[in-house]
């Protein structure tokens, strides 16, 4: 098991405590910041949707964690899956899925991914092998140790990525898919996004393990903690958990320490902890902040380059959320659709 990494002093003469690391070209440092504020201000959108009454049910924001799935994807390949809970839109959008199809299923419009029936737990894409969130907690992990299993069946080389919170890593399932994971060499990453809350109750009142990636020694399971707000960090240590299960030694456990700004769901007021403790994670680890210091800081673009890309991604969500609004709802016969598979019956 890796030890977890050393705390980094931040530079002086600085307002934010912004930890800068620069390991990455300027184009990838320049990639990862496009992809995790597409993220933020899409998520930033979503919620004000809800606040219009545009979606409906439950809606879970991923901003703050974005630098766990954008990193992971950068060291994806082609024939790798993913999977995922109910905090999915920043999967949906580092898997490549469009942001126009993406907001209309959060708004239940026949132009999402699910045709408006999925909204924003239950989206679905196999053509981008991202095979959905899921409502019920923890119910995504065996499902993705079956992904594993279909890689390992077909031969193809693709790796499954099984992401769960940490209040989803209490549940029972999970380790019994981690035995049969490494009882079968199975090529699948578990990746905990540990945010430090499961709902509204802390790591510490929920569990006997605070280092949850470490259970995964029962099983003979290589682990390790990751900085999951250090994009840098996150590469490297996907880069690591990748190469393991591609080359047929069976799972890997990240645990990714992250941390979300938002309540657990809209209708959380999130009064479990102090506006102090968020405003100090903002501050001092948030991930985008951070790249965009590594980008300044190396000359590798001005203050008026990253106005331009916020600009540009800004645009490319109100795109979005028009299409969701101007798309139209699902004509009644689609409750009748996509229910069974018809499969050839073979001689």
């Amino acid at each position: 098991m890796a030890k977890s990494p050393a705390k980094k002093k931040s530079p002086r003469g600085r307002s934010k405590k912004i930890q800068a690391a620069a390991k990455s070209s300027p184009e990838l440092l320049m990639n990862f910041y496009r992809e995790m504020l597409l993220i933020r201000r899409f998520e930033e959108k979503a919620g004000q949707l809800y606040g219009m009454g545009l979606i409906n049910g439950f809606c879970h924001l991923y901003i703050g964690q974005e630098a766990v799935v954008v990193g992971l994807q950068s060291v994806a390949e082609e024939n790798d899956s993913v999977i995922t809970s109910y905090r999915d839109h920043g999967h949906m959008l580092a898997t490549g899925m469009d942001p126009k199809g993406v907001m209309a299923e959060l708004t239940g419009r026949a132009g999402g991914y699910s045709k408006g029936k999925g909204g924003s737990m239950h989206m679905f894409s196999k053509e981008k092998k991202f095979y959905g969130g899921h409502g019920i907690v923890a119910a995504q992990v065996p499902i993705g140790t079956g992904l594993a299993f279909a890689h390992k069946y077909s031969g193809d080389g693709g790796v499954a990525m099984a992401y769960y919170g940490d209040g989803a890593a209490n549940q029972g399932q999970v380790y019994e898919s981690y035995n049969m994971a490494a009882l079968w060499e199975l090529p699948v990453v578990f990746v905990i996004e540990n945010n430090r809350y499961g709902m509204g109750t802390s790591v510490a009142r929920h569990s006997a393990t605070p280092t949850m990636y470490s259970r995964g020694e029962a099983y003979d399971i290589p682990n390790e903690e990751v900085d999951g707000m250090d994009i840098e960090a996150v590469r490297e240590a996907g880069e690591r958990a990748l190469a393991h299960a591609r080359s047929g030694k069976g799972p890997y456990v990240l645990g990714m320490q992250t941390y979300r700004y938002r309540g657990h769901s809209m209708s959380d007021p999130a009064k479990y902890r102090t506006r102090e403790e968020v405003a100090k994670v903002r501050a001092e680890r948030d991930p985008i902040d951070r790249v965009r210091q590594a980008l300044l800081d190396g000359g590798h673009a001005s203050e008026d380059d990253m106005k331009a890309a916020d600009a540009e991604i800004k645009a490319i969500v109100t795109e979005a959320a028009e299409f969701a609004q101007q798309s139209p709802e699902p004509e009644p016969s689609e409750l009748y659709t996509d229910v069974l598979a018809e499969l050839p019956v073979s001689a």
